[in-house]
């Protein structure tokens, strides 16, 4: 007997922004992550000057816009293009290679690949709508009628081949002009367009999508608050403040779909990375607890609670923040609260009350201490099975609503010989997440929906800009510097996960 509940939806994840391609095809607009250069472990950082209200002004006074972090790999490139123009058409660099724009090209590619994933079996495909397809600036009154025409496409074929779209609303897509004009969200103009927009895909795909999630990893502002939330600042109070917004515009489109579409199911999107403690010292104990609070917590309490966490407002007070509250907010927030908590999860981290000597290494977008328990993967990440276990009982505990696992996966470097791609190693790390999720399942009795491994395709990386940290079932042929064939290959694993899903993994 299967571990899995009969109606567990199996898939696969991607994000528009780092799949699609075609950055300016069919009146599709900028992105934030259309001016990101290939770079290394820092490339979305942007260690810059608050310049909110004089933003456009100053870019303006420049000939090129270039701000960099130093990675440890000796070249990560934080931000770097021309000059916003008024034809809204900066031009490409020279030495310089902005992989999302090209991608795997799935705009012109969905077809074939919608098809692999049917061969392995999905249940469902979770995807994203690039914001900047459907309002190109953000600012315009009607949609760009042929960017939701790809998506209708893109749903339909889907559902030929019985596969659920979920989809996720806002994943590091916001429009490049919000930034420009207004900051992104650390301005309250841009929750009424995010509102707009999202009643104009709830209005149009109401009947193709019953799945959705407001905002991509919406805790990730803290260290990357421009490819979150489109706000240029390293001024914390404002990426609160941005935060801030994010929270009404997800309740907003909540209550939305709640009232027009009351089969939807509208949830919100965390990334979970808890943090073990170094040691049973109450201080480091402490640390792990404190971590996790204003890492993760915080976000998901507000949109699973409805509520401003009292430990998150004694923060902001001792820090001089003050939320922009309207009369009107909080009711917001009470009403919007998600129906269901996704998250992406990669590894956990160590907390410790001071770290001075102890080694660290890379994460998702962030840095820990090493924890000596656990391998790491190439890039560096932990890798932690019985984490994902101890995580899923952690946020069903303290939410006791259902669960999606929206990202979970493994990034290395595969070898393409003679039309074949050997993964044991991604096997062997899907096999021991899986089971640890059926364990969570069936002995702790945890609600959970389903599971869509993270690039079930190969992609392009978020943290590093990469196409050679590949973590799909599917090889594509690109390289770092964009070239190559295009061509789609299975890997090894393609095969075993298709068994995972025939078998509603009890082949496991």
């Amino acid at each position: 007997m299967s571990r899995f509940p009969e109606n567990f939806l199996w898939g696969g994840a991607t994000a528009a922004n780092q799949c699609e391609g075609a950055y300016r095809e069919d009146g599709k607009g900028l992105s934030v992550t259309d001016t990101l250069t290939c770079g290394g472990l820092s490339r979305h950082t942007c260690d810059i000057p608050s310049i909110p209200e004089q933003f456009k002004k100053y870019l303006a006074s420049l000939r090129m816009v270039t701000w960099t972090k130093q990675g440890e790999d000796g070249a990560s490139v934080a931000f770097k293009m021309d000059t916003y123009p008024d034809d809204a058409s900066p031009a490409v660099l020279e030495d310089e290679y902005y992989p999302n724009r090209q991608a795997i090209d799935f705009y012109h590619h969905y077809k074939e690949d919608i098809a692999l994933f049917a061969e392995m079996g999905f249940k469902c495909y979770r995807m994203s709508i690039a914001w900047s397809r459907i309002y190109p600036t953000g600012f315009e009154s009607e949609p760009n009628e042929a960017g939701l025409k790809f998506y209708d496409n893109v749903f339909d074929e889907c559902l030929k081949y019985g596969i659920r779209p979920v989809v996720t609303m806002s994943h590091y897509e916001i429009p490049l002009e919000m930034t420009y004009r207004i900051n992104g969200f650390a301005s309250r103009k841009a929750v009424d367009l995010f509102e707009k927009y999202a009643r104009t895909i709830f209005d149009r795909y109401h009947d193709k999508v019953k799945y959705w999630m407001t905002f991509n990893e919406i805790n990730s502002s803290v260290h990357s608050g421009f490819i979150n939330a489109g706000v240029f600042t390293n001024d914390i109070a404002l990426v609160e403040q941005a935060s801030y917004h994010q929270f009404l515009a997800a309740a907003k489109a909540v209550i939305y779909a709640h009232e027009h579409y009351p089969d939807l199911k509208v949830g919100c999107m965390i990334a979970q990375s808890p943090a073990y403690p170094y040691s049973c010292k109450p201080e480091d104990v402490m640390a792990g607890l404190i971590r996790d609070n204003f890492y993760a917590d915080y976000y998901s309490d507000v949109m699973m609670r409805g509520y401003l966490p009292e430990y998150k407002l004694k923060d902001l007070k001792r820090k001089g923040i003050e939320l922009p509250v309207q009369e009107g907010d909080l009711q917001i927030l009470e009403e919007g609260k998600a129906d269901y908590i996704a998250i992406s999860y990669y590894q956990t981290q160590i907390a410790v009350a001071d770290e001075k000597g102890l080694e660290t290494t890379a994460g998702n977008m962030s840095r820990t201490v090493v924890n000596p328990h656990l391998e790491k993967s190439e890039w560096g990440w932990m890798i932690d099975p019985v984490g994902f276990r101890f995580t899923l009982n952690r946020l069903y505990n303290r939410y006791h609503k259902s669960i999606l696992v929206v990202e979970n996966g493994l990034g290395a470097k595969d070898v393409l010989e003679d039309g074949q791609v050997h993964d044991p190693y991604r096997i062997d790390y899907f096999r021991k997440h899986i089971d640890a999720m059926a364990d969570a399942i069936d002995i702790d009795g945890v609600d959970v929906m389903g599971y869509t491994p993270w690039g079930c395709i190969d992609l392009i990386s978020c943290s590093t800009g990469q196409m050679s940290k590949r973590y799909g079932f599917i090889y594509v042929d690109v390289d770092d510097a964009g070239s190559g064939t295009l061509k789609r290959y299975k890997k090894d694993s393609f095969a075993w996960y298709k068994k995972v899903i025939e078998t509603n993994g009890e082949c496991l």
